[in-house]
C-alpha cells in the first residue's frame, strides 16, 4: 500500500461523542466527511453547535475542510472510512452488533478498490474480521486484503474531561496486512500528539479496548463490595479509602453506579465471547452482577435511613440530583441513576429529578424522565446525591438541605460532602 497521506479523503460514519471529535481532528488536516443519520444532529453541527459539549463552537468553526451530512451518497470517493458507531446490549445483556453492521452495510456500498475500512467501536477480539468483513465484501463484491482492507483504532473517549482529548491520549493502532497496519497508524499519529501504540493484529487492539473498562469494572466492584461490608460495620468506606490511599501502590477507585457507554457495557462483549468458546468467566461476570445492583442497594440504604426518622417510604417525595452518567457533562447513556428512581418509585414514592446539565427532552426521550427546572425549598422528604455536579458542590450542603423538609434524609453517593454534613454516604 501506498499513499499519499494529505491527499487522503477521510469519511466518518457516526458523529457522536467519539465520531464528532475525531471528524474534526481530521478535518484540520484532511477533507473530511461527517456522516450521521440523525437529520438533527447534521443540522445543529452545520450551523456549528454540538449538543455534546465535547467540540466547541470555535472548533467547529476552525475545520475548513469538515463537512457533514445525512446522505451516504455524500460519502462517495473517500479513500478512508471509519466507523464510530455505538455497541451497545440488548436486554439480556448480549452484544448488539447491529448499529455495526448497518454502518458495514452503508460502507460496503460505497467501497472501491484500494479504500481502507477502520473500526473504533468497541467489540469482543474479532468480531472485525469475523462479523464486519463478511458484510463489507457481501456488500462491495470486493476481496477482503486484496481489493479493501480494514483497521481498527479503539476510541478511548472520556466524556467531559477537559485534560484527556483525542489529541492527548495514546491511540491504539492495528490493521489486516503490515502494510496497512503501517497506514492505519501513520494516519492517527499525524493527528494525535501523544502519538500511536501499533498493534500485531486487529484482534490484539479488538482485546486491548475490551479489558481496559473490564478492568475498572471489576476494581469498582471490589470497592463497591467493600463499602456493602463496611456499612454493616458501621464504618465509612470514604474514610477507610483515603486511609488506605496513603500507600503508594493502592489504587484510587471510589464506590459508586457504574454507567455509561463503556464499563457498564464491554464487559458483557468480553464475557459473551470468553463463552463462545467455552469459558465462563466468573470474576468479570460477579462484577458486573454487583454493579447493576447498587442503584437497588441505594435505595434500601436511604429507606432505612428515613424509617429510623419515623418517615413513611409510601407516598414520600424523594429529590434525585442527577441523571448523568458522570459528572459536569450531559450524556445520559446507559445512566444507571434511573435504577434508583424506577425502585423508589417501585416503593410508591413520588420522584423529581434535576439535572442542569441535561436537556428535558433527551431525559423525556430516553428514559420517560421529566426533569424539574430547580427543586424548591421545603419539599422532600429525601434527597440523593446520584452525580457530583460542580452546581451541587457549589450549592453546599446547607443550600442543599433547604430542599428537604424539617425532617428529611441526605444520602451522598459521590462522597461530595464530609461524613458529618449527610446522613448516610456508600
Amino acid at each position: 500500500m501506498n499513499r499519499d497521506l494529505p491527499k487522503t479523503r477521510i469519511g466518518i460514519v457516526g458523529l457522536g461523542y467519539v465520531g464528532l471529535p475525531l471528524a474534526v481532528a481530521f478535518g484540520r488536516q484532511y477533507d473530511t466527511v461527517g456522516f450521521d443519520i440523525n437529520s438533527g444532529r447534521i443540522a445543529e453541527l452545520r450551523a456549528g453547535n454540538d449538543s455534546t459539549l465535547e467540540v466547541s463552537d470555535d472548533e467547529l468553526a476552525a475545520t475548513p475542510q469538515l463537512s457533514f451530512t445525512d446522505q451516504a451518497d455524500d460519502l462517495r470517493g473517500c479513500d478512508v472510512f471509519v466507523a464510530t458507531v455505538p455497541t451497545p446490549i440488548d436486554r439480556q445483556k448480549r452484544p448488539d452488533l447491529s448499529p455495526l453492521q448497518k454502518a458495514s452495510e452503508l460502507i460496503g456500498k460505497l467501497l472501491q478498490p484500494g479504500n481502507t475500512v477502520i473500526y473504533e467501536s468497541t467489540v469482543y477480539p474479532g468480531a472485525t474480521e469475523e462479523v464486519c468483513v463478511p458484510i463489507l465484501e457481501q456488500h462491495s463484491g470486493l476481496r477482503f486484503n486484496q481489493d479493501f482492507f480494514a483497521g481498527y483504532s479503539p476510541e478511548r473517549i472520556n466524556p467531559g474531561d477537559r485534560k484527556h482529548r483525542l489529541e492527548t491520549i495514546v491511540k491504539v493502532t492495528a490493521g489486516s496486512r503490515p502494510d496497512v497496519a503501517e497506514f492505519v497508524d501513520s494516519l492517527y499519529d499525524s493527528i494525535v500528539e501523544a502519538g500511536t501504540h501499533r498493534a500485531s493484529s486487529i484482534r490484539v487492539a479488538e482485546a486491548a479496548k475490551v479489558i481496559e473498562n473490564t478492568q475498572r469494572d471489576v476494581n469498582i466492584a471490589l470497592i463497591n463490595e467493600l463499602a456493602m461490608i463496611f456499612n454493616r460495620l458501621g464504618i465509612d468506606t470514604e474514610e477507610v479509602l483515603l486511609a488506605s490511599g496513603t500507600k503508594w501502590n493502592f489504587l484510587p477507585f471510589r464506590p459508586g453506579l457504574v454507567g455509561g457507554h463503556c464499563i457498564g457495557v464491554d464487559p458483557y462483549y468480553l464475557t459473551h465471547k470468553s463463552e463462545e468458546v467455552g469459558y465462563h468467566p466468573e470474576m468479570i461476570l460477579a462484577g458486573r452482577r454487583i454493579n447493576d445492583n447498587m442503584g437497588n442497594y441505594v435505595v434500601v440504604q436511604v429507606t432505612r435511613l428515613m424509617l429510623k426518622k419515623r418517615i413513611h417510604v409510601d407516598g414520600a417525595r424523594v429529590l434525585v440530583m442527577g441523571l448523568t452518567f458522570k459528572e459536569n457533562c450531559p450524556d445520559v447513556r446507559n445512566t444507571r441513576v434511573v435504577d434508583i428512581v424506577r425502585e423508589f418509585r417501585s416503593l410508591g414514592t413520588e420522584v423529581d429529578v434535576y439535572d442542569p446539565w441535561v436537556k428535558p427532552r433527551v431525559a423525556r426521550d430516553e428514559y420517560g424522565i421529566e426533569l424539574i427546572d430547580k427543586p424548591d425549598p421545603d419539599q422532600y422528604d429525601a434527597i440523593v446525591l446520584a452525580v457530583a455536579h460542580e452546581q451541587f458542590l457549589d450549592m453546599g450542603i446547607e443550600q442543599i438541605r433547604k430542599f428537604g423538609k424539617t425532617d428529611h434524609v441526605v444520602y451522598d453517593i459521590k462522597s461530595m460532602f464530609t461524613v458529618d454534613q449527610v446522613d448516610g454516604r456508600l
